[in-house]
């Protein structure tokens, strides 16, 4: 594939239970509780976390969050936190071919874990070996986590990782279908030719062209009970929530290659009212999975093994 930038981790995460696994997705709908879409109770002294057994575990926070470790500036709004990630989006696609140095973004507390001689993930490999993951938490008063030397054998749900002989710090992905209420979309499979990337820096998820167009359709059509509402920044497929206590929303599934599937959770496919994911402008660009659809999903870099792993509820 493609030359694909450098893997960075907010150690203070910038990013606001189903099942992963590697059967059929049988459920069509979940549930969303209006107030999921706004400030959830805080509670930083019991964090729910369950980190695979191995390495050393360290949590992460929110840096805007009440649980956040350090002093914080003010809050950015989600406008502006999508304006920075569009940013960051075009900024990946245009160095693709590059290997340009993402650790110069300007961007706070970021902690490089590519595979390259100056990430943490490599040196620390002598004492934790080639394997770390993270938990990035659902809301900002929630945790999440970040463990080196992770284990690898309690992640059932596996699938390949890409990685470049030209610049062997970026781990790539292989996006092969997209399932919406349980059912696959019918997308060319030369639509995601270009490849991904797994990066926890970049908040939406960006898809090819192609793809995205029948996710938003297939996610509208599921949708019709709810009235449009207007685009906002690099959402196009938003909806009129007001007066709901409860929303109704399709089933979103990423279907990696050798079967992986990952069902997203509610806090993974729905953003302030929009659909969270954004299309690139083309099908011949580098796709990207953003870190709001890793939500409360472990996500094992197992370096050594060549592959990634997903656990669903971790966090």
């Amino acid at each position: 594939m493609a030359s694909i930038p450098k893997l960075v981790i907010l150690l203070l995460c910038t990013c606001l239970h189903t099942l992963a696994h590697g059967g059929d997705d049988l459920r069509t709908y979940k549930v969303l509780h209006a107030g999921a879409l706004k400030s959830a109770t805080v509670n930083c002294s019991q964090p729910q976390v369950t980190p695979s057994s191995g390495g050393v575990t360290v949590p992460l926070h929110h840096r805007h969050g009440p649980c956040s470790p350090v002093p914080s500036k003010k809050a950015p709004t989600l406008e502006e936190m999508l304006r920075r990630d569009e940013l960051r989006a075009a900024y990946i696609t245009r160095n693709q071919s590059e290997s340009g140095n993402l650790l110069e973004d300007q961007t706070d507390g970021l902690m490089g874990l590519g595979g390259g001689a100056q990430s943490l993930a490599t040196q620390t490999a002598g004492t934790f070996g080639k394997a770390f993951s993270y938990c990035l938490p659902p809301t900002s008063s929630s945790p999440g986590f970040l463990t080196l030397g992770a284990s690898t054998s309690s992640f059932i749900v596996k699938t390949p990782m890409l990685r470049s002989s030209e610049v062997p710090s970026y781990y790539g992905v292989r996006l092969q279908a997209i399932r919406v209420g349980g059912r696959q979309l019918s997308i060319p499979a030369s639509v995601f030719s270009a490849g991904s990337i797994m990066d926890s820096g970049t908040i939406i998820t960006r898809l090819p062209a192609t793809a995205y167009s029948a996710l938003s359709s297939a996610f509208k059509a599921g949708m019709k009970q709810y009235p449009p509402a207007q685009p906002m920044g690099i959402f196009d497929t938003c909806f009129d929530f007001s007066g709901q206590s409860t929303i109704n929303i399709p089933t979103v599934s990423l279907v990696f290659s050798g079967g992986a599937v990952v069902d997203l959770v509610s806090d993974g496919i729905i953003l302030d009212s929009c659909l969270a994911f954004a299309a690139n402008s083309d099908d011949s660009s580098l796709g990207i999975i953003g870190n709001v659809q890793q939500r409360t999903i472990e996500v094992l870099y197992d370096v050594g093994g060549g592959s990634f792993g997903f656990k669903a509820g971790a966090c």
